[in-house]
């Protein structure tokens, strides 16, 4: 049986996160992002790191306004995101460029198995997988990775003038590994959650639709963005990721 104090807790913390998103979202009306695309991403990874990337973004993410790059311009400086960030922070605004994307992902994918069980059937529920979730988890993985080429592809090809298909293969080189190093940390967490935690420990189904699965998301969000921080170190130290 799943404890009265982890239900409440799931429930605070997943308001948590929409109040943060929303704060980020309310401020982005007013400053909204010279990359449009990271106006999805702000709000999308509050959704999970709650005040630390409230934080993040104010402290941050506001430097990449198209205002205060404006101004920057007009003044003959260098864009004040790339010269007032350290390169840690940035390495962190790559990551979570590449979680939004996943994040995005996932919701839609962890709905339609759910809406739709035949779909993880199709990817080998009943047949190669005798747990759901594995199936699940490929879904998961196909929708993360549009998500993230798309939103990679808004990111580069803008920034080097690249056409369409030269700004895709682009964002594949910077997304894929940077992706996979997510969903890998995220899958760890979730496997420990589903059978170690819930199951086992507590006797329970870990359900699309219970408040606890999506506290757990979260929770498993930030264990892909280690998994994949030390991988956009490096994409971004050798050039194949752009910094933010």
């Amino acid at each position: 049986m799943i404890p009265v104090w982890l239900h409440d807790l799931s429930i605070v913390y997943l308001a948590l996160g929409a109040v943060c998103a929303a704060a980020i979202a309310i401020d982005l009306l007013r400053h909204p992002q010279h990359m449009w695309i990271m106006n999805v991403v702000w709000p999308v990874t509050a959704l999970f790191g709650t005040v630390w990337v409230l934080w993040q973004y104010y402290a941050y993410g506001r430097l990449a306004s198209h205002q205060a790059m404006h101004a920057a311009k007009q003044k003959g400086e260098g864009p004040p995101n790339k010269t007032q960030t350290p390169f840690p922070v940035m390495v962190s605004n790559g990551a979570l460029h590449c979680g939004s994307g996943c994040t995005l992902g996932d919701i839609c994918a962890e709905w339609l198995t759910f809406a739709i069980p035949a779909v993880a059937v199709g990817f080998g529920w009943h047949g190669v997988f005798g747990h759901k979730i594995f199936a699940v988890w490929i879904v998961d993985y196909i929708f993360a990775y549009i998500f993230g080429i798309v939103f990679q592809y808004f990111t580069i090809a803008p920034m080097r003038g690249l056409s369409f298909g030269k700004g895709i293969v682009a964002a594949i080189k910077a997304d894929t590994l940077s992706l996979t190093a997510w969903q890998v940390g995220m899958y760890g967490f979730m496997a420990v959650a589903y059978f170690a935690i819930f199951q086992y420990r507590f006797g329970a189904k870990l359900e699309t639709d219970s408040v606890e699965f999506w506290f757990m998301m979260q929770i498993a969000m930030l264990f892909g963005f280690m998994t994949a921080y030390p991988v956009n170190w490096w994409l971004i130290k050798s050039g194949i990721k752009e910094k933010m």
